[in-house]
């Protein structure tokens, strides 16, 4: 009777243990994990969040920068890692709507929770400043009239894509390099080494210090900071290339912990000072954030995608 009744008390008292647990979350650190190398304009952003939405939870966030293929290796992670709300991803969003289409990856994009939306990078293609063009347009007309191939850096599958449509409709050869970010990207169109490359928000001051210059907004308009570029559109090619961040977690995230973490964002999301150092600090974009609008926005953006990718 007595090993029953031990048993039995034994049982009760793990129940009581975990449900405190859960009740605490969150008891420990949180990782955010990010898809580019640090000092890219995403890590700063990842970065940024973590220092607030750690204030909010009352236990640290710790970064972790995951790179590869724009996003894909860190989704890939992401997706093993437990739905516990202790892993997270800071992430453009095409890793989940565009990549799926165009790579076999071992996740889907029902494989996640998107918690809300944070922000959409402003990006564009650049050049060095001595270079002789001041759009991409002109730069594909220099490449060809001197029988060159553009050596560009491109930092995801999407962007990549949109400048092999291009120099394919100019007639141009293409040499294309892989990024880790836009620190890389900067690096390597700065250093000779690429002829044109596509990068984020972390462009303005390398143009407002005069080593860079942007050739086309990549965006639907032209990007505020620098209005007298024209973007992809407004040059002749029917291209669009967007860099919308959210927060991501694995599927099935735990109720608990999911109430919690929206919760935070929706504080984050009516902070001034958080949309302050988004939108003046880091020049990207508002978004509606929200986990509604997250959901319907990845499934806008996989439905669009997977019709492109069927028009091959």
């Amino acid at each position: 009777m007595k090993k029953i009744f031990n048993l039995v008390l034994a049982v009760m008292m793990a129940a009581v243990f975990t449900t405190a647990n859960a009740a605490e979350y969150p008891s420990r650190p949180i990782t955010f994990m990010t898809m580019t190398q640090p000092g890219a304009q995403i890590d700063r952003l990842t970065r940024g969040l973590s220092q607030r939405m750690s204030k909010i939870l009352g236990q640290p966030i710790n970064v972790k920068n995951v790179t590869g293929s724009h996003g894909t290796v860190m989704a890939t992670e992401l997706s093993k890692a437990k739905p516990d709300g202790y892993t997270l991803g800071v992430t453009s969003l095409t890793a989940y709507t565009y990549a799926p289409h165009h790579a076999k990856l071992i996740y889907k994009p029902e494989d996640f929770d998107y918690l809300t939306l944070v922000a959409l990078n402003s990006s564009g293609f650049i050049s060095k400043a001595d270079k002789p063009w001041n759009t991409l347009k002109e730069a594909f007309a220099w490449h060809k009239k001197n029988n060159k191939a553009m050596v560009a850096m491109f930092h995801g599958a999407d962007d990549r894509d949109a400048l092999m449509r291009i120099a394919k409709k100019e007639g141009v050869k293409l040499s294309l390099i892989p990024s880790k970010g836009g620190p890389s990207v900067i690096k390597a169109v700065t250093g000779g080494h690429a002829s044109v490359g596509y990068v984020g928000a972390i462009l303005y001051k390398h143009v407002e210090a005069g080593s860079i210059k942007l050739i086309a907004a990549a965006l639907g308009d032209r990007l505020p900071p620098i209005p007298t570029v024209p973007t992809l559109r407004e040059q002749g090619y029917d291209e669009q290339v967007e860099m919308i961040v959210a927060l991501v977690a694995p599927k099935d995230l735990d109720p608990k912990a999911k109430a919690i973490l929206i919760a935070a964002a929706e504080k984050l999301a009516k902070d001034k000072e958080t949309q302050d150092f988004i939108t003046t600090n880091l020049l990207m974009r508002p978004v509606q954030w929200g986990e509604k609008h997250a959901d319907n926005s990845v499934k806008e953006m996989y439905k669009t995608f997977g019709m492109q990718a069927k028009m091959k």
